[in-house]
């Protein structure tokens, strides 16, 4: 009965170690990729046989995870977009006041940035200058924040008033914020921790500012949207 049993398992845990060892030669190309970048190659310009060489694997190994190298790039904003949304998510239900709410999210997001680094430098330089396909998947993915952070505030009941239509654009404006901060929290150095946070300082008040415009909103403004920069006579 026993002998019966482990035969039974074997091919199991054979299967299971294919598995992960198809895992781990995936992993390990996504990495070889980004590690070229970080090193100033230009991911449109990497190829195969250089990416491969890297990840120290045959030329063929790539193509049983991936067809091409858009494709390879593809998995690489989908990987560093799932899990801070994942992050963000929970930073907002914490159910922290006001602008704790965003201090924390803030927080959360730079110390995501510095974690991944190389998959964040690698995102802000294709969302203008990578490919169409990246680009829109880096777009999609931009979406996904602003709705889900759209539907957080919906649920928390912050700004009630707002329609579904004006609450997206509000929290468009926020997540343009972030994606446009990135590029500047990677830049910043270990060792200048009080520029660091000036910089979120300063990041959390552009969303407070955000929020304040948008706890003004009028939906129906009973005169000119501007009329109140006018200049008193």
């Amino acid at each position: 009965m026993r002998t019966r049993l482990s035969a039974a398992t074997k091919p199991v845990d054979e299967t299971q170690a294919r598995v992960r060892r198809k895992e781990q030669t995936r992993q390990n190309l996504m990495q070889a990729a980004l590690t070229l970048v970080g090193n100033g190659s230009s991911f449109t310009a990497l190829g195969i046989r250089e990416i491969t060489r890297e990840a120290g694997v045959v030329p063929t190994a790539f193509y049983r995870h991936f067809k091409t190298t858009d494709e390879l790039g593809l998995a690489l904003v989908e990987d560093g977009g799932i899990t801070l949304r994942r992050l963000l998510r929970e930073a907002r239900q914490a159910s922290l006041p006001g602008e704790d709410m965003i201090r924390h999210s803030v927080s959360v997001f730079v110390t995501y940035l510095k974690q991944h680094h190389l998959e964040w430098r690698f995102i802000s330089s294709e969302r203008s200058g990578g490919s169409q396909s990246l680009r829109n998947a880096i777009r999609n993915e931009i979406a996904h924040f602003t709705n889900e952070m759209a539907s957080d505030l919906r649920l928390l009941n912050i700004f009630p008033g707002l329609s579904t239509h004006t609450l997206t654009l509000i929290c468009s404006l926020v997540v343009t914020l972030m994606m446009n901060s990135a590029t500047d929290f990677l830049d910043v150095r270990p060792d200048q921790p009080q520029i660091e946070k000036e910089m979120l300082d300063n990041f959390v008040k552009q969303i407070v500012m955000v929020f304040l415009g948008a706890a003004h909103w009028e939906e129906e403004p009973t005169q000119s949207l501007l009329s109140g920069l006018s200049k008193p006579k």
